[in-house]
């Protein structure tokens, strides 16, 4: 019978859950994931859960900031699914296993309006600060002008980065070369290892409302032509740039999003290089398929549709609208995690 994430595995992918759930992240590993990434979105849901009211009782029961209160808990949840895939991290050589922590979503909040030179200083020193002690913990920055300023001195400084919220090819090359600078300012390469989360299904979702006259072969496949594009840059430039550890991308945001999609459409095209992040559900839906999934990332649509696309999009919009939706949606849900956490101050988080 086939064993549809293994036939993933097995053909070249890593899969690292898009989760710190405890009871997630052991079921995942047994299956074959490797890594796991957090959010703000996951560590409310498990406030809720009520299974940490004890943990967040404690850490709110002397002087500490309802700020203070959520970093710690976090740093908590994902240092614990740092020990599960820790095992992985070191059979590897460090070349696998890790967890990525995000940095502060607030420093990109619009309303608060931090100059730039602030944020950058911000990303730095909390990025130094949570990557401290961690072997397999990565430091997620996003793509913003700030977090981009922000990443060769991170680099520099030994950090494991993941950057994330990545739309475009102008994003990862910026990306890329400032981790890369910053990475030959070290004594030495051994160690080094950074990743790039290309964000996959927002894309087609911008296209499908702002590019209608996309034919109907062209709409829907945008993501992947795009992610898979960065795909082949980054195999080019490392091979020119050789690394003792992968340089790798992520498939990120796997979801499928459009109606009538199949719940594997992004995971099915992208198999056998590189890391795929998918949520639970679609790692469920995919284990439950029956299918065996072969290698499928360097596989292009049509040389009509990929210049169709190249015709009528516009990357620089795309970019623009996606960021300013995907700082948001980065900003929102770290705003609702404080005020969880005040409500459990307020209710005694009682145990």
């Amino acid at each position: 019978m086939p064993n549809p994430l293994k036939s993933i595995i097995d053909a070249g992918t890593k899969l690292w859950l898009d989760s710190v759930d405890p009871d997630l992240v052991l079921s995942n590993r047994a299956q074959g994931a490797t890594g796991a990434t957090s959010n703000p979105i996951i560590i409310s849901n498990l406030i809720k859960t009520g299974r940490y009211d004890q943990q967040l009782a404690k850490q709110l029961s002397g002087d500490s900031t309802n700020e203070v209160a959520a970093w710690a808990l976090t740093d908590q949840v994902v240092s614990a699914a740092q020990e599960v895939f820790h095992p992985v991290w070191k059979e590897t050589g460090g070349n696998d296993g890790y967890v990525s922590f995000e940095l502060d979503p607030l420093l990109e909040d619009p309303k608060q309006d931090l100059p730039h030179d602030e944020r950058v200083s911000q990303y730095i020193e909390l990025g130094t600060k949570w990557s401290q002690g961690h072997d397999n913990r990565m430091i997620k920055v996003p793509a913003t002008p700030a977090g981009l300023a922000a990443l060769e001195e991170l680099a520099t400084r030994g950090v494991t980065l993941n950057v994330t919220l990545i739309f475009t090819q102008q994003q990862y090359e910026q990306a890329r070369d400032a981790i890369w600078r910053g990475a030959q300012r070290r004594d030495s390469l051994d160690g080094f290892k950074s990743v790039y989360s290309i964000f996959i299904s927002r894309v087609d979702v911008y296209t499908q409302q702002q590019v209608p006259d996309l034919s109907s072969n062209a709409q829907g496949q945008v993501g992947l032509v795009n992610v898979k594009q960065m795909w082949q840059a980054n195999e080019a430039f490392w091979s020119k740039n050789p690394t003792p550890l992968e340089q790798e991308i992520v498939f990120a945001s796997t979801g499928a999003k459009l109606d009538g999609d199949p719940a594997w459409k992004y995971v099915a095209a992208l198999v056998g290089s590189g890391i795929q992040t998918n949520p639970p559900a679609t790692n469920e839906a995919v284990a439950e398929s029956g299918m065996d999934f072969p290698r499928t990332v360097d596989q292009m649509p049509e040389k009509a549709i990929v210049e169709e696309i190249a015709a009528k999009v516009d990357l620089d919009q795309l970019q623009e609208t996606l960021m300013r939706e995907g700082v948001q949606k980065f900003v929102d849900p770290q705003q609702a995690l404080l005020a969880l956490v005040a409500e459990k101050r307020k209710s005694g988080a009682e145990v």
